[in-house]
């Protein structure tokens, strides 16, 4: 074999992200030294992103199977079944790296690609989500940030004619260096027309669809499994870049060759390309693959064998098609002026062939690249459990810490970043950002999905298993507020260095929480994400970031027209807190907010009651009895009424009859609690079904007029709907300027 390259040196091989332990692997794996093609395939195959080499013991932990699974992880994404011969298809990911270094392209690129994830099975995208992070909204580069990644979601997602259809967005200081950018992508398809990766078919040809192969993303892989330091903008060559108009085309291309039966495997090209592709391909048939180079189409002179196989290019996929159906093929791809190429075919062999100009340029076993991957079991220290809150403060005024919060970045309305987004294309938006989650019609039907995104880092900070917990718990709630069943979940697990103890203690920690929780709630997880190492040594940055595990959840509705809204529905209607509520101020949002201390223990989750409390409310919402449902979360009862009434410009009077003082009856943030309205006429029943099934509930009072009134034993607390508004919906226009404002 012969390849002109450079010699292959420690510093090399470090560039490269290996290890000398590894490299020695590589070494006997080969029985020679690789030359640069090999390297630079072993250097991504083996990076965190592409193998979860820290992560894979301690992911199979986590329950993936239940009735309503039909495909759970190790695929391009999740399927479940939603009844009627159809299933949905769905996935998270991360774009963490890039988006930091090119917020516009990082974002818009990760929505590509977590499409394709979902199409490559089959499914017609119907929904897109995102979860954010970012950092100190006054940090000097946060509003470079926020914009460019808000523009990036949005162009990509308004072009491609896919609805962003919710979300969540976090600020804190940890991630002022290194922000969080996860895309999710939920599909629909016929349970008789799912494709999977698995290549087979010794002779089977091997095609490449799409777009042509450019330099842009080489090492996207290996830069997204280390931390930044000083270099964090010289990396922009590693980030890819978009076009939502192909990949629109690459759709529906897609879509119509999947009609036919002319495909045996497919599989999306996204981190580390068409070397990610081919190896998986290969690898879980069982097979081996033989590439030709030259064949590769290509939108720039003179690339070799390593750039293009390291080529992180959007909008290509790899297919392994039934002999014969070339011509078929090509011609469908044609007509959606996309390119096409036979690159290869399946072989026998069991190895990674590739030729270029006539020579053999890598020739690689695929058990070393795949199954056989660096497998590590990382020493981790637990998080210590966080002392008990000393000395609660009291809230002095209801109304006046309920304005702070409704204006602080953690709450604040997000419409500044919703209404950038395309929410209603396809017209089967049925709730539509700012509630608990999204509602999309199944086309056609009278069904529909829910979808939700949720974490709350700071809970993961204070206590990983808890947060875990909370975590699948919150996206459980969120699902069942507004009448749907969860069905499964999709996770984005972010974290900073594995290699340091305490980080993977918090990433034990909360798999710990959320396997118990999943179990406990028949909520398994089916597809998801690792992204590690998302710290920071740059001047300015942070270190860690809190541990993230970010959660997307997906529930069915039998009929979409049963489904719930946070909004207040008319006047006179009682207000009620459904759930054990125990006034856990630790963590909350209210003490940090209004009084600068984060601290104490974050509110426990009691699993047993949760499921409880949401079961018996699904009933209660599909008999009709409930007009409006929310649960409670971030800075408690007050703030879930205040968004309530926002949502329906109906305000409420709420009585001073609580179970706590003022501060912990409405700004703890106790689990498993939700606050709804109930029409007079159906109270009793209402309440009936309550005791029946052991669940607890409180009258808050009752709605009507254009203010909150906070009545207490020696005065009311009064803010007006108007008021609250002000706060609420001014974070963003002021955060990004008047200028930026949209309404």
């Amino acid at each position: 074999m012969t390849q002109t390259a450079p010699q292959i040196t420690p510093e090399l091989v470090a560039e490269h992200g290996l290890s000398p332990e590894e490299y020695d692997r590589v070494l006997h794996a080969l029985g020679r030294e690789p030359n640069l093609v090999e390297l630079g395939i072993f250097s991504v195959m083996w990076s965190e992103h592409c193998s979860y080499k820290s992560s894979r013991i301690h992911l199979k932990k986590l329950p993936t199977e239940g009735p309503q699974v039909i495909c759970g992880p190790g695929e391009n994404a999740g399927v479940i079944d939603i009844g009627d011969g159809q299933a949905a298809i769905f996935k998270m990911e991360s774009h963490n790296h890039p988006s930091y270094i090119e917020p516009y392209q990082g974002a818009a690129t990760g929505v590509g690609g977590i499409l394709r994830d979902v199409f490559t099975m089959g499914a017609r995208p119907v929904a897109n989500m995102n979860a954010l992070r970012f950092g100190r909204p006054d940090h000097p580069k946060m509003r470079h940030l926020i914009s460019g990644v808000v523009s990036g979601i949005g162009g990509y997602g308004n072009c491609v004619g896919v609805p962003t259809v919710g979300g969540e967005v976090n600020f804190h200081p940890a991630y002022d260096g290194n922000i969080l950018v996860n895309a999710m992508t939920v599909g629909v398809a016929d349970q008789d027309k799912i494709f999977y990766s698995a290549a087979s078919g010794i002779g089977n040809p091997i095609v490449y669809v799409g777009s042509k192969t450019g330099r842009d993303g080489i090492h996207g892989a290996t830069m997204a499994s280390a931390d930044f330091g000083e270099d964090a903008d010289a990396k922009r060559p590693t980030v890819q870049v978009g076009d939502p108009f192909t990949e629109k085309l690459l759709i529906e291309a897609c879509l119509e060759l999947m009609a036919s039966d002319a495909i045996v495997a497919i599989q999306d090209m996204g981190a580390a390309g068409l070397t990610s592709s081919s190896v998986e391909m290969a690898s879980k048939g069982g097979v081996g693959i033989e590439l030709v180079m030259d064949d590769v189409p290509q939108r720039e002179e003179g690339m070799t064998p390593y750039e293009m196989m390291l080529s992180e290019s959007q909008e290509r996929m790899l297919m392994v098609l039934k002999p014969g159906r070339e011509a078929f093929a090509e011609a469908i791809f044609r007509k959606w002026e996309l390119d096409f190429a036979v690159i290869g075919h399946v072989t026998d062999t069991g190895r990674m062939v590739l030729k270029w100009q006539g020579e053999t340029v890598c020739d690689i076993p695929l058990g070393p690249l795949a199954d056989e991957a660096p497998l590590y079991d990382r020493p981790h220290v637990p998080t210590p459990k966080p002392a008990p809150l000393a000395d609660a403060p009291h809230s002095r005024d209801i109304a006046a810490d309920l304005l702070t919060l409704m204006g602080s970045p953690d709450i604040a309305s997000r419409r500044w970043i919703w209404e950038q987004y395309d929410h209603m294309v396809g017209a089967d938006t049925v709730q539509r950002p700012g509630g608990d989650a999204a509602v999309v019609r199944i086309h056609g039907t009278d069904k529909a999905l829910a979808i939700t995104t949720d974490c709350t880092p700071r809970y993961c900070f204070a206590d990983p298993v808890e947060g875990g917990k909370q975590a699948v718990a919150e996206a459980w709630r969120n699902l069942t507020a507004v009448g749907a069943t969860p069905l499964a979940i999709t996770n984005c697990l972010n974290f900073a260095n594995p290699q340091r103890p305490k980080i993977m203690g918090q990433i034990v920690g909360c798999l710990e929480g959320m396997g118990e929780a999943c179990r406990a709630l028949d909520f398994p997880i089916v597809s998801g994400n690792v992204s590690l190492y998302n710290e920071s040594k740059a001047t300015g940055g942070g270190s860690a970031i809190l541990p993230t595990p970010a959660i997307g959840g997906v529930g069915l509705m039998p009929d979409w027209q049963r489904n719930v809204t946070i909004a207040f529905k008319g006047t006179g209607d009682v207000i009620l807190a459904v759930g054990t509520r125990g006034g856990h101020l630790g963590q909350s949002l209210w003490l940090r907010e209004c009084h600068g201390r984060e601290e104490g223990p974050p509110p426990p989750v009691d699993l047993a009651a949760e499921r409880r409390t949401g079961d018996f409310l699904r009933a209660a919402i599909a008999a009709g009895q409930v007009t409006a449902c929310h649960d409670v979360s971030d800075g408690g009862v007050a703030v879930a009424i205040a968004e309530m009434a926002l949502a329906g410009n109906i305000g409420a009077m709420i009585d001073r009859k609580q179970p706590f003082d003022c501060a912990r009856s409405f700004f703890a943030e106790d689990q498993g609690v939700y606050i709804v309205t109930v029409h007079d006429h159906a109270l009793l029943d209402f309440l009936g079904a309550a005791h029946a099934a052991g669940v607890e509930v409180e009258p808050q009072g009752r709605t009507g007029g254009s203010r909150l009134i906070f009545e207490r034993p020696d005065r009311d607390d009064v803010v007006s709907l108007a008021d609250l508004r002000t706060a609420h919906e001014g974070f963003f226009p002021r955060l990004m300027g008047a200028d930026a404002a949209l309404a």
